[in-house]
């Protein structure tokens, strides 16, 4: 039965996981960065509302960090169980990379999360600061271990292919670290994780002034929420731009799909829809609202050059992977068209969003914000958390029907061992689980974003001394 193919279950066993996981790592490290923002700033300052802050928006982050610390190693079991063939084809290039993710995730970050979390009144302050901002040195160094570790499935460089055994083997470990596309997706990445710990910020702020509740202090965090938004939405631009840039020279199928043009245009022609309706195939259009040159500009950051379509490119994959059995070298063209468009739209929201805060509480405004701005700051975490899934759906869906670009189909990376019905019984299982456990970390991250930060908290008596000399 097709609902039992091993292959399309396992590719929604491990969507779902990682889309589950990745609700986590982009909070992680935005959260754990906002913490230390505000525990330098009293720690510079001795404000004790900074103190409130950094405790508050803390306790979040180490809900969030839990719950990722679970499904990470979970996700990385699947390899083994769902993609065996895979793992044996990338295994010698994939381990350096995680390897230094695991260092940097379990041994580097536990290790200052720790002290961080028990050195409050034990470490000088100073000291104690440090330990945050490695913590969230360690976050963004293990991104970047993961983003080289999948920018070799999107554009595979620094190995040889040994035909007696069937793997891509590791020659260049720094060619694997600086691959273009690696380079490209790591600041984009980072920059939406700071957008979405910014829509946090934003969203809890709101939810708490609405109810006139820390007023002081909550006015603090939304105005470093509603710029931290605008700055980062700036940074996911600027590099989105080099990624698409990376993305067409290694894969301009999935520009090509992007934009669901079939034949190759130029100039003019090469034009950005901000919105089609067709046929479902998308060979046919009804309705579209272009931009000239758009596309071309977005590709290769020319108005000249011409955009390569799908019909094209599969002719020129079909010769050039023949002995690979596909037929059919395009994603899936509805996904990857409308993903991109809603990363796109779901960010520009969130920084909309931002603008018309900043201008309602700004110092000049002659009146109070309406309770209409409450509930619309509200959805910034909702933007932006919806910009950073579905981009990630994009970037990994617009590589098929490959596992390894031109190296491995998905099809060839499953478990050969593993039925159809294992698989099932497992994504149940999985999806049970994690529906459970997403329950408990909504209430975790609900209830202590409502209680808010405590006010009364006093800092340690060394801390109040150094208040009191910078005062």
């Amino acid at each position: 039965m097709e609902w039992l193919d091993p292959l399309v279950l396992s590719r929604w066993q491990f969507g779902l996981t990682t889309v589950y996981h990745y609700l986590f790592v982009p909070l992680t490290i935005g959260m754990v960065t906002v913490a230390a923002i505000f525990q330098t700033v009293w720690v510079r300052t001795g404000r004790i509302e900074y103190l409130h802050l950094t405790r508050f928006f803390g306790k979040i982050f180490l809900i969030n960090f839990a719950m990722g610390v679970v499904t990470g190693i979970v996700q990385e079991f699947q390899f083994g169980m769902n993609w065996s063939d895979y793992s044996r084809f990338v295994g010698d290039v994939f381990g350096a990379p995680l390897a230094f993710e695991g260092l940097f995730a379990f041994f580097f970050e536990a290790t200052f999360i720790g002290l961080w979390i028990f050195g409050w009144d034990k470490l000088p302050q100073k000291l104690h600061l440090a330990t945050i901002w490695c913590t969230a040195i360690g976050s963004i160094l293990s991104a970047y271990f993961i983003i080289a570790a999948n920018a070799f499935m999107q554009n595979p460089v620094g190995y040889v292919y040994n035909p007696e055994t069937n793997r891509a083997e590791l020659t260049d470990f720094w060619a694997l670290l600086t691959n273009p596309v690696a380079l490209a997706a790591f600041p984009h990445t980072i920059f939406g994780a700071f957008m979405f710990a910014a829509g946090v910020v934003i969203s809890v702020s709101a939810w708490h002034l609405a109810r006139k509740q820390h007023e002081d202090t909550m006015r603090k965090s939304l105005k470093f929420g509603l710029w931290g938004m605008l700055v980062s939405t700036a940074g996911v631009v600027l590099s989105g731009d080099q990624l698409g840039l990376a993305m067409y020279a290694a894969q301009p199928m999935k520009m090509a799909a992007a934009e669901a043009t079939f034949n190759t245009v130029c100039g003019a022609d090469a034009s950005f829809s901000l919105f089609t309706l067709g046929t479902p195939d998308g060979t046919s259009e009804l309705f579209s609202i272009r931009v000239p040159y758009l596309l071309s500009l977005l590709s290769t950051h020319s108005l000249d050059e011409c955009v390569h379509g799908i019909n094209d490119l599969n002719a020129e994959y079909a010769q050039t992977f023949a002995d690979m059995g596909i037929t059919n070298f395009a994603p899936v063209l509805w996904v990857t068209y409308w993903a991109f468009r809603w990363m796109i739209g779901l960010g520009m929201l969130a920084a909309l969003v931002a603008v018309i805060g900043l201008w309602l509480t700004r110092k000049s405004a002659k009146k109070e914000p309406a309770p209409w701005m409450w509930k619309l700051a509200i959805w910034s975490f909702p933007l932006a958390l919806g910009a950073n899934i579905v981009g990630w759906v994009f970037t990994e869906m617009g590589r098929q029907p490959w596992l390894v670009f031109g190296l491995m189909s998905t099809r060839d990376g499953v478990s050969p061992g593993v039925s159809g019905l294992e698989v099932l019984i497992s994504l149940i299982a999985f999806t049970a689980i994690y529906a459970a456990l997403a329950v408990v970390e909504i209430r975790l991250i609900v209830r202590a974003a409502q209680k808010g930060p405590d006010t009364t908290e006093q800092p340690h008596e060394e801390t109040a001394q150094l208040s009191s000399v910078v005062y």
